[in-house]
């Protein structure tokens, strides 16, 4: 008996101390979110907070389609349910009227609301914790400037457990820290630059980094990874023979951030939404400063092993049978496409990365660029989801993952098959 008292003593004492570092993990932060508000904006900043919305893309998440800019209600989708994006306009009851300034650092820099609640990381506080005070403060100056818009975002669907703020704080516990806010002169240096437009204003990893099954992952990476609930793969911007940008021209770089189009790629799918809502915008220093971070990160690619040519499976042949009649005359009969309208898919990393959730995507649903100033009416690839059944769209892509000397593993019509449920799962409200 005095033995069982013990245990259960123990585990009282283990349950207080893990209460109580998880309490200091999140609730901790020493923040006074009644403090003075910073200057009245002036013109400068509000044109500084505009353009750091635009580049971190928040309209996109934050407002609804139909709806008002920045009004929230939009449905984002996650394995553990859906979440709502929240009302950043001022209106005093459903939006951030009544926040302060150092209550929207709060919520960028620890991720907590103004009513201290945690906040999940589908808002990615888990980037904007390193952007520096004074870009808070402009953000928050341009959201407080649009017109107050009363939206009653609805309540979050998240299956219980994730749906609790204890679940909440264990997560945070394991996979967030905090930042050290970098100084005001980060912009200083072009490769702090590109670094802190990479990581803490554009948050890339966001999409670029590997998560595991909780959706955690480490923020400094961009080693490539599924993207949670759409069925599009992030290719890694380190890796040679995904999509690292080593032996990229940095103006290459820039043309496809600015554009969505270059010599060297095509930005399509969650990539062509960043593009047209967000680095269009961006000005060229901070382009070429991305971009040279970017480029920074690949290392030259070692030659590839040449493959021994293998004899075309049945469902490769009837692949390049269809191909020649729906795909040839864009692509080209030897896949050399057309520059500055079709891509090219002989010698494409897009095409033969082990990860095919893209190119399914692309044949199911069509691949379209987003429209920019720099290219307002850019080519596009129609679906085929209605033209070819799933052994046929399994061929095409068999085909051209296998012709003019490339060689990957099949795709086979089970996968296609996957991808169609679960994209139309995606489409019901």
């Amino acid at each position: 008996m005095r033995l069982l008292r013990r245990a259960l003593l123990a585990l009282v004492l283990l349950a207080g101390l893990a209460t109580g570092v998880l309490w200091h993990l999140n609730y901790n932060d020493g923040v006074d979110i009644d403090a003075a508000e910073p200057m009245a904006a002036d013109a400068a900043v509000l044109a500084r907070g505009a353009y750091l919305a635009r580049a971190g893309n928040c309209l996109a998440c934050h407002t609804a389609r139909g709806g008002v800019p920045a009004a929230g209600g939009k449905p984002i989708a996650t394995p553990f349910g859906t979440l709502y994006a929240g009302n950043l306009t001022p209106d005093p009851d459903t939006g951030i009227g009544r926040w302060s300034a150092a209550a929207f650092w709060r919520a960028l820099h620890h991720g907590r609301s103004a009513d201290g609640r945690l906040l999940y990381p589908a808002f990615p506080y888990t980037h904007t914790t390193l952007l520096t005070r004074a870009d808070s403060d402009a953000l928050f100056a341009y959201f407080r400037s649009l017109p107050s818009t009363r939206t009653q975002v609805p309540a979050h669907e998240l299956r219980w457990p994730y749906s609790t703020q204890a679940a909440l704080a264990v997560w945070r516990a394991l996979y967030f820290r905090p930042g050290d806010a970098p100084a005001d002169n980060v912009h200083a240096d072009p490769q702090r630059r590109g670094a802190y437009l990479v990581h803490a204003v554009a948050h890339c990893s966001a999409c670029h980094a590997p998560r595991d099954r909780l959706g955690g992952a480490d923020w400094q990476r961009l080693d490539g990874g599924l993207m949670p609930a759409q069925g599009w793969y992030a290719p890694s911007l380190t890796a040679p023979h995904e999509a690292g940008l080593g032996q990229w021209p940095v103006e290459d770089i820039v043309q496809l951030l600015k554009t969505g189009h270059s010599a060297r790629g095509h930005a399509s799918g969650p990539m062509a939404e960043v593009v047209f809502h967000g680095t269009q915008y961006l000005n060229d220093a901070d382009l070429q400063a991305m971009a040279g971070y970017l480029k920074a990160l690949s290392p030259a690619p070692s030659a590839p092993a040449a493959a021994p040519a293998a004899t075309p499976t049945r469902l490769a042949q009837a692949g390049e049978k269809l191909y020649g009649q729906h795909c040839a005359s864009c692509h080209g009969e030897q896949g050399e496409g057309v520059p500055g309208a079709y891509p090219a898919l002989a010698g494409n990393r897009a095409v033969t990365m082990p990860h095919t959730q893209n190119l399914l995507q692309v044949m199911l649903h069509g691949g379209f660029g987003p429209a920019t100033a720099g290219r307002p009416r850019p080519y596009g690839m129609p679906p085929f989801t209605l033209t070819l059944n799933d052994t046929e769209i399994a061929a095409v892509i068999s085909h051209i993952r296998n012709a003019w000397g490339q060689h990957a593993p099949e795709v086979t019509p089970l996968e296609v098959l996957q991808m169609r449920q679960a994209s139309s799962s995606s489409l019901r409200p």
